[in-house]
């Protein structure tokens, strides 16, 4: 038996061994059942991603243990559904603009992930019947209402009407979340590689049942308008 083919059998054995730790690791660190077991391995690297590289200060966001729900936040950077989803203890489905849906390399996770592509230039009402059917199933759907990043520095944007009529078709409670400390904040994948001390804050709820449109978007407003996240 030559001396490399020793040498090359000893490295595929630590190969091995290190591959196997490391998904024993991020079996350790998913909190959520995806459905799928290598979704929940990717739930775990993101959940280390996000808390060791980018430091993420965070409270779990406060959704009710089963059931609809919606789950409303200020947009940004590229970083922020991670963030996201690192904080939550159930699976978030993402409404997300059609033309990041189908970004090359990407779309695979995204279709695995139930993310929902919003056709702005066509018919978004598709993506609309789409949410309304998750939260029917119980399901909790998350959505960025100022419908692209929007950084506190930018001239303001009103609020996207959907995220309320959702929720008062669906009868389920809006989650308000404010994120801050994003160091690519305004950029899309610099956002997720430049390290920062990323923080996440919940905000009361929003009962929209008994409110008009308007009465709820201007409470949402004021939620996700720029205030620092303490």
């Amino acid at each position: 038996m030559s001396n490399s083919w020793v040498w090359g059998f000893c490295l595929l054995l630590v190969l091995l061994v290190l591959c196997w730790r490391l998904l024993k690791i991020l079996d350790r660190a998913n909190s959520v059942d995806w459905g799928v077991g290598w979704l929940n391995r990717v739930d775990g690297f993101l959940r280390i991603f996000c808390h060791r590289y980018h430091r993420l200060s965070y409270e779990p966001l406060a959704l009710p243990e089963s059931g609809p729900a919606l789950v409303a936040s200020n947009h940004i950077s590229g970083l922020d559904p991670l963030l996201l989803v690192a904080a939550s203890k159930r699976p978030l489905r993402f409404l997300i603009a059609m033309e990041q849906y189908n970004r090359f390399g990407l779309k695979w996770i995204f279709h695995a992930a139930g993310c929902i592509p919003v056709d702005r230039s066509g018919r978004p009402e598709l993506a609309f019947r789409e949410a309304l059917r998750a939260l029917a199933a119980g399901e909790v759907v998350a959505v960025f209402p100022h419908g692209g990043i929007h950084l506190e520095s930018d001239p303001p944007r009103p609020l996207k009407a959907g995220v309320i009529r959702l929720a008062q078709m669906a009868e389920c409670t809006i989650h308000p979340v404010r994120l801050d400390g994003i160091a690519g904040k305004g950029h899309v994948l610099p956002a997720v590689v430049i390290r920062g001390h990323a923080k996440m804050k919940n905000l009361p709820p929003i009962y929209c049942e008994h409110m008009t449109v308007k009465q709820c978007l201007q409470q949402l407003s004021g939620y996700l308008d720029y205030h620092p996240v303490e």
